[in-house]
């Protein structure tokens, strides 16, 4: 067994180093191609300007996580639901109402949204640091990353240099995040409309669904042999991905209506298939792919949008 977790672990860090060399190429892709990255988005963004910014997301995020548990979980949920309308643009962390009135942050699927305060805690001690330099969306992407990879799960390359949105997107997020109870082919339109093929839809799945306040994001994909689920305490002590998700979805035990629907779909099945077969290999390696990828939708860069001194309000 101990070769076989050091093969696996082997396997799965030649695939990780391809990635972020593939990652890395692409870096460089002329600016309006569609397979190149968004303007000014790059590694080393704040090196110059915040070289410890990183450390200081992980230090921060090592202590959410310590204190509370469930943080990763928490934190998957709120960058999925801020990525997926309008982009990683923090507008779901925004307090302010727009000039209609609403706020996207209290659209009926973010009213159970939470890790607000996390954001907030990390962005307070990098405002100490380097004030009004980091962006809200940055720190979002950054310490969900990082709480991934607490929680047991792979490592992803992140770039930085996004720019937080200055208005909300209340009807948005109202109209086009998937519903836990949705039609399957709502659901692929929605993502495909993001650029997203049916196997990096269903390795994100997950991170829409309507959980509760614990690690059944995450605990889900988690397996280690002291997980003690009574408590939802699984996301600080797992050591690995499992693809248990995908077992039972093969066993017809999905515990969602659109979860149910993923082996009714030819292409979705087959991923289904896919990452329920192995050792979870395939499945963390095209997760932390679609992760990277869904972190670079959709972002502000350069003069568009403002770096917000507080990740709740507007500058002005």
């Amino acid at each position: 067994m101990f070769s076989k977790n050091w093969a696996l672990m082997a396997v799965f860090s030649f695939l990780v180093i391809c990635l972020v060399t593939t990652m890395a190429a692409h870096a460089e892709v002329d600016p309006g191609s569609a397979s190149g990255f968004p303007f000014l988005l790059r590694y080393g963004y704040y090196d110059d300007k915040c070289e410890d910014l990183e450390d200081i997301v992980w230090s921060k995020m090592k202590t959410i996580v310590q204190l509370q548990h469930n943080a990763p979980a928490q934190l998957l949920r709120l960058m999925f639901h801020d990525c997926f309308i309008g982009g990683c643009d923090a507008s779901v962390l925004l307090a302010d109402r727009n000039e209609n009135g609403t706020v996207e942050r209290e659209a009926i699927p973010n009213r159970t949204l939470k890790g607000f305060n996390f954001i907030d805690t990390i962005k307070d001690e990098i405002e100490e640091e380097c004030p009004g330099v980091v962006s809200c969306s940055d720190i979002l992407v950054l310490a969900t990353r990082d709480g991934i990879v607490l929680a047991g799960g792979p490592y992803y390359p992140v770039l930085t240099g996004r720019r937080d949105s200055k208005e909300s997107f209340f009807d948005k997020a109202m109209a086009e995040i998937p519903q836990p109870n949705g039609n399957i082919i709502e659901t692929l339109r929605l993502f495909s409309l993001r650029g997203f093929d049916e196997r990096e839809t269903v390795a994100l799945l997950e991170l829409r669904r309507k959980c509760p306040d614990d690690n059944n994001t995450i605990s889900n994909m988690l397996n280690d042999e002291h997980t003690d689920t009574a408590r939802g305490l699984s996301v600080s002590i797992a050591t690995s991905l499992d693809n248990h998700y995908y077992k039972t979805l093969m066993r017809g035990r999905g515990l969602l209506f659109a979860d149910q629907q993923l082996m009714a779909n030819e292409k979705t099945a087959a991923a289904v298939t896919d990452y329920a077969i192995d050792d979870g290999i395939i499945f963390r390696t095209e997760f932390a792919h679609a992760m990277g990828k869904l972190s670079n939708f959709g972002v502000l860069t350069g003069s568009e949008g403002e770096v917000r001194h507080s990740c709740s309000h507007l500058n002005s």
